[in-house]
């Protein structure tokens, strides 16, 4: 017999482990009917969960964000097809241990078993890395099930994606976190149960409304919060316990992925529908999150000449001096300027004259052949270029009435082309005016 039972031993240590797990991996689902939000997925008649009854093998990709749920379905999906789970995290792992698990999944499939593979943040891979899964994917070795919270689009080789069927997860809703976290505290087997806390008014709304859709964010600040009440001896949470685990909000971003093109975008639509109020919000939400600050400065710049322009132009001065300011200052006083910036942009009268009158002229240039320039409009500082007529029948504009000659200054291929359209909108309705009197002029010569 053994003196220290190794045959229980390895029993109780996952015994314990799992007792002394975080609260988001004890109350882990563990089925479908147990698994909270994602309806649109495994709610009746939801793809993934056919996808599952039917016994459809087909690897997937999980996109979405942190603490929606891709680890659990992962692991429900092994569970359900009775199948070996192996987890990797592309943070922890290189390729060559994957390898030799896929190796290892296609002899274990020539015996009639079942792989399934969960590589978590597979966009850490580069695109060849992704290529190693490809034949095994091919050859339904191994599921493949890949987690990741950016754009598969742009992160997963694409000869990876076409074989995977991608599921898109949502940010659980307030009302969803809220259930989750009062079946954590009435199950006395693996959540909090045997605590026997009561719930203030409005404490776990005011977790659920911090965690931004993030169910192991929830769940880790209501054990934390549980914590605090017991050790004062509290029988409920109360907002203030819960103020104190929470300390700070949950801003869902990141600098490099879909977050980071998606509130930039959010904003800069803001300012083009002159919706001050929206813009100052998702302006503040990136600075709240820790967005380079000169980032966004530079993208307000970008806003003064594409959507303002010549209808307002002391626009792109006001937002040069933001960024100004924001330089000198640094945060947290220089983010005011920024937000100054935003609010006059918002408000400012909008045109994409120039805007679109460049992209216009791109086109042209690219369409066309460059032609030389016209003879007219050449310099002749040269005996030999004034015998060749450069400079001949240029006309200069100050020795003309109303300063405007009737030379075309265009190539002949695109005489007479206009491109710029100014709008009635601010300043810009002068600049239109000022047109039509510059045509005019010409016409009359």
């Amino acid at each position: 017999m053994d003196l220290f039972g190794a045959e229980t031993q390895p029993k109780r240590t996952e015994e314990r482990i799992a007792r002394d797990a975080p609260l988001p991996e004890r109350m882990r689902p563990r089925t479908l009917d147990e698994f909270a939000g994602q309806t649109h997925l495994v709610g009746k008649d939801g793809p993934l969960r056919l996808q599952l009854e039917r016994d459809d093998p087909a690897s997937m990709i999980f996109w979405g964000p942190p603490g929606t749920g891709k680890t659990t379905l992962a692991k429900i999906v092994a569970r359900m097809t009775q199948a070996s789970f192996i987890e990797f995290s592309a943070v922890m792992s290189g390729i060559k241990e994957i390898k030799q698990v896929m190796v290892d999944a296609e002899k274990a499939a020539a015996m009639g078993s079942r792989t399934i593979l969960f590589i978590d943040e597979i966009h850490r891979f580069n695109k060849a890395q992704q290529d190693a899964f490809l034949p095994y994917v091919e050859r339904g070795t191994l599921r493949l099930i890949g987690a990741t919270t950016e754009n598969p689009s742009f992160e997963i080789n694409a000869a990876l994606l076409s074989r995977c069927r991608v599921y898109t997860l949502r940010g659980l809703s307030e009302s969803e976190v809220i259930v989750l976290m009062q079946r954590a505290l009435a199950d006395e087997e693996r959540g909090l149960g045997a605590m026997h806390l009561g719930t203030a008014e409005g404490s776990l709304e005011m977790i659920a409304s911090y965690a931004s859709g993030d169910a192991r964010y929830a769940l880790n600040a209501l054990e934390m919060a549980t914590r605090i009440a017991s050790a004062r001896g509290d029988g409920a949470l109360t907002k203030e316990t819960v103020g104190e685990a929470l300390q700070q909000r949950v801003l869902l971003y990141d600098k490099r992925g879909e977050q980071h093109y998606d509130l930039i975008s959010a904003l800069h639509k803001s300012v083009r529908n002159s919706d001050a109020d929206a813009a100052l919000y998702w302006l503040t939400r990136m600075l709240e999150a820790g967005e380079d600050a000169m980032y966004v400065a530079r993208r307000v710049v970008r806003m003064a000449v594409e959507d303002i322009g010549l209808a307002a132009p002391e626009a792109l001065n006001l937002c040069l001096s933001a960024r100004d300011a924001m330089h000198f200052l640094g945060s947290p006083e220089g983010e005011l300027a920024l937000a100054q910036a935003v609010v006059y942009l918002a408000l400012a009268p909008k045109s994409n004259a120039v805007y679109m009158a460049y992209a216009a002229v791109k086109a042209d240039v690219a369409s066309t052949a460059a032609e030389p320039v016209p003879l007219h409009l050449r310099n002749a500082p040269t005996k030999l270029m004034k015998e060749l007529d450069y400079g001949k029948g240029y006309e200069y504009a100050h020795d003309v009435e109303g300063k405007v000659a009737a030379m075309e200054c265009l190539p002949p291929s695109l005489a007479g082309r206009r491109y710029y359209h100014p709008t009635n909108d601010g300043r810009e309705k002068l600049l239109a005016q000022r047109m039509e009197e510059i045509r005019r002029l010409r016409e009359r010569r």
